[in-house]
């Protein structure tokens, strides 16, 4: 079967993976969202409201019976993310259960900024495994009612259980994590999270709260470049896969030269940009 994540595919096959943030609950959004072009969304429930019921409606619409039909899997054209609204250090795992039994296939995590922080998240993630498994560590805590995440996927029990699981750190994993890098604290400590996970899924290096970190209120400075650059170095180092959000018309050519790999273009000039970021990783291959 291919892969159900088609980020993950992506990003496998040494390709880029583009993704925006998108409100949830919108219906025509989310009809637009599943033959965008895109490779996910992210439902934004960060800054915007945490309603599961949102969530849900937005999954659902997003499902295309003709693709699917077509395409031989049940896998979506667009993989379905969601930003939770939970910092690192909150530790709220109930949310990151919530979600993933809907059935999302990334999260992406705000603010982990230590490698407890880190190991949590991956935690949340995993259902637990047996001791003398290939990849035993970070230890699962999810809990195990997989009943709609089972429909939504188009698997039965067993097989939803063998694909959810983070990827890299489980190569056949289905779910990725995305851990916002987005303070200096985060970047100083980068390495010590890749210590404690060395597989993490993908580094998100978010300019907006670093720069505010660094106190510079949200504005592109030169310390606030040195410190992106000094954190997708560390992934480079690491053969960590990383990502901005803050991706437009005037950076995309140098974020890919730069080595980001998912890229998370700004609504509603987001088709431009993917555009422009087609057409330069077609000439870069």
């Amino acid at each position: 079967m291919a892969r159900m994540n088609k980020v993950i595919q992506r990003l496998e096959s040494g390709e880029l993976a583009f993704g925006p943030f998108l409100p949830a609950g919108s219906i025509p959004d989310a009809v637009w969202a599943s033959s965008s072009g895109y490779d996910a969304v992210v439902f934004e429930m960060e800054h915007n409201s945490f309603s599961l019921h949102d969530l849900r409606l937005s999954m659902q619409f997003m499902l295309d019976r003709k693709q699917i039909l077509d395409s031989g899997s049940p896998a979506p054209s667009v993989a379905p993310f969601v930003r939770i609204p939970v910092n690192g250090r909150e530790r709220n795992q109930w949310i990151v259960k919530q979600v993933l039994d809907i059935g999302v296939m990334g999260i992406v995590f705000p603010m982990i900024n230590t490698p407890e922080d880190a190991v949590a998240a991956v935690q949340a993630c995993r259902y637990p495994h047996p001791g003398d498994a290939n990849d035993p560590g970070p230890v699962g805590q999810r809990g195990h009612a997989p009943n709609n995440a089972v429909r939504y996927w188009g698997l039965s029990q067993s097989e939803y259980f063998e694909k959810a699981d983070v990827w890299p750190l489980d190569p056949q994993g289905e779910i990725l994590p995305l851990l916002q890098c987005e303070t200096i604290e985060s970047v100083n400590n980068l390495e010590a999270i890749l210590d404690a996970v060395p597989n993490p899924g993908l580094i998100l290096i978010s300019e907006s709260d670093l720069s505010v970190s660094l106190g510079h209120k949200g504005e592109d400075t030169p310390e606030l470049r040195e410190a992106v650059q000094k954190a997708a170095e560390i992934c480079r180092s690491r053969g960590v896969h990383y990502g901005s959000p803050q991706v437009n018309m005037d950076n995309i050519e140098q974020r890919i030269a730069d080595g980001f790999t998912y890229l998370m273009p700004p609504l509603p000039r987001s088709a431009e940009v993917l555009t422009k970021g087609r057409e330069l990783e077609s000439g870069r291959n």
